[in-house]
């Protein structure tokens, strides 16, 4: 399976039993969040050592309903505390590894 174009080609690999080894951590751990895998995403996101990983950590975090780590996880991805829902956030985050 090659890489996704867009976000919905992403989730059309929901369906899958597991994200391809191909692709990267911050992708592959986006694809455990959209499976309902929290832990797995959280445990896959923490070891990525860039603003990259500290912003999915911030979302994860933020899901989790922890506002004042998911701040921390923020301030270290250089990102201002979103506005958005957790959805919207979501797609912009894969949407951003897509296209970078």
């Amino acid at each position: 399976m090659s890489y996704p174009k867009t976000y919905e080609a992403f989730l059309e690999t929901l369906k899958d039993a597991c994200p391809p080894n191909h692709w990267s951590e911050a992708l592959q751990s986006l694809w455990y969040d959209a499976k309902g895998n929290w832990e797995a995403s959280h445990n896959i996101a923490q070891d990525i050592p860039n603003t990259t990983g500290h912003w999915i950590h911030a979302y994860l975090h933020r899901k989790e309903g922890d506002a004042w780590n998911a701040g921390y996880w923020y301030r270290r991805a250089d990102r201002p505390f979103p506005k958005m829902d957790l959805e919207e956030e979501h797609r912009a985050i894969v949407r951003w590894l897509l296209e970078n």
